[in-house]
């Protein structure tokens, strides 16, 4: 699927990311509002969203619960620079990643290729789970259980735990994680990957001893424990 969705209120810049996506080979669809957004989000025709955070009749953060609250289609947030509160809010409402605005048509592009080659896993009917303790996972068909009770994982989510779960016992640093998770080196300042790993801390379940399976390692990044 090469569908996106631009769910932004600025006509202008909506219309020069439009025409550069489209160049670039996506089929592209537009929004304007919170409200049509989500219910173009919802029809399932598309393979990403990008939404803005500042819109009128229902703002970014809004429209994102009610899509993730059906959905677990990628999401892309714009947002103002320098506003940490909406980032870090987005992603813990379920955003896979995020753009500072002003941006340009080439670094989002950029960051939606990588998404994409990231959640458009190629079916193999042949290839089995990937197991970690009572974690089992599917990158193929990008499924994953606990205990044997599916988990509900955002795109970003599950890319994330697959790296975990491939390097499992031993430590996996943010840059890392960032590189092959997210499909882009992490920025300074990013907690992109922090907000993932406590969310993922709680859809997750303990080792026999009760700690969770997802440990943080000092000054070394994250691990999944191997039991």
């Amino acid at each position: 699927m090469n569908k996106v969705l631009l769910i932004d209120d600025d006509v202008e810049l909506v219309g020069m990311f439009q025409e550069y996506l489209e160049q670039e080979g996506f089929d592209v669809s537009t929004a304007h509002d919170g409200e049509t957004g989500a219910a173009s989000a919802l029809t399932g025709l598309y393979a990403i969203a990008i939404l803005d955070v500042m819109m009128p009749r229902m703002n970014g953060l809004e429209t994102l619960r009610r899509i993730r609250a059906v959905s677990r289609m990628p999401i892309l947030m714009l947002t103002a620079r320098g506003d940490d509160t909406d980032r870090i809010v987005g992603l813990e409402l379920g955003a896979d990643d995020y753009v500072t605005k002003p941006c340009t048509p080439r670094e989002l592009t950029a960051r939606i290729r990588a998404i994409l080659r990231r959640t458009q896993a190629v079916a193999d009917s042949g290839s089995g789970p990937l197991v970690v303790g009572q974690l089992s996972m599917w990158p193929e068909q990008r499924r994953a259980a606990w205990a044997g009770v599916p988990l509900d994982l955002t795109s970003t989510e599950f890319n994330l735990l697959e790296v975990l779960a491939r390097n499992a016992g031993k430590p996996v640093s943010k840059n890392i994680l960032s590189e092959q998770g997210l499909g882009r080196p992490m920025a300074r300042f990013d907690r992109n990957i922090d907000v993932h790993m406590s969310s993922l801390r709680h859809k997750l379940g303990t080792i026999s001893d009760g700690r969770s399976c997802l440990q943080t390692v000092y000054r070394l990044g994250y691990q999944l424990i191997r039991e």
